[in-house]
């Protein structure tokens, strides 16, 4: 059990339920998990299985049906639209596996945006879009498009727009899903880094491989969490 004054993500006795005809559909059933304030977790499952729609709820991108979460001290299931964005977009960053980045764009102008909706000076935008593109080690190709970038340089550029507005949490769905294995090893490379400076990681992945370089697994099927294991302990930052 996680200590719970360290808990950034708390859920409990959650349901998800869709109606399909007659019959409801439950999407998760009773699911409880607390994820640590700079863990590293992996949550896997088969098609089907609820973690796509765990991490759309984790995300704020959907509600649950029934239940309990408690995001960075905040009970969020009553909150409205615009607070729950408001609350997605200072303490959530989201990586896909497909980039979602704005082809008219160049990278810095990709990773200013979550910035603009938050309101950051112009002069602070640039500065931070910077720092963040000098992360992800891509200081030198910050006016390039996503067209003039290949796939790893494109999930670099989104890992930076994840992180620019120092997100408590970073969401990453199957973000090496359209990558080779080096460029893969890559970004796993960079979540361990991230993770280092404190940020808690969690990604959806079906490959085992990368669900072992988390410190720990969520495995799921029909809704339901069917084992939960740490795998290893991280050095956390200030720790």
């Amino acid at each position: 059990m996680a200590d719970a004054q360290r808990n950034v993500v708390i859920l409990d006795k959650i349901d998800r339920v869709y109606e399909m005809g007659e019959e409801p559909l439950y999407a998760l059933k009773q699911l409880h998990l607390e994820i640590e304030d700079g863990d590293y977790v992996a949550i896997m499952g088969t098609s089907g299985s609820g973690k796509s729609t765990l991490m759309n709820l984790i995300g704020c991108l959907d509600r649950p049906t029934n239940g309990t979460y408690i995001l960075n001290q905040n009970d969020v299931f009553n909150l409205g639209d615009d607070e729950l964005a408001s609350i997605r977009n200072s303490t959530i960053g989201f990586v896909f596996q497909q980039f979602n980045l704005l082809p008219s764009m160049t990278a810095f102008e990709n990773v200013m945006l979550p910035l603009v909706y938050a309101g950051v000076p112009k002069e602070q935008r640039k500065i931070r879009a910077e720092f963040a593109l000098n992360q992800v080690g891509l200081g030198q190709r910050i006016h390039h498009r996503p067209n003039q970038l290949s796939g790893g340089q494109q999930q670099r550029v989104s890992i930076a727009r994840a992180i620019v507005n120092k997100p408590r949490i970073l969401l990453a769905d199957e973000p090496t899903g359209a990558l080779d294995s080096h460029t893969a090893e890559e970004i796993l490379t960079l979540f361990d880094d991230l993770v280092t400076q404190g940020i808690t990681v969690i990604l959806v992945t079906h490959d085992g491989e990368v669900a072992n370089r988390a410190s720990r697994i969520v495995r799921m099927k029909d809704g339901e969490i069917v084992s939960d294991s740490r795998i290893r302990e991280i050095n956390r930052a200030g720790v």
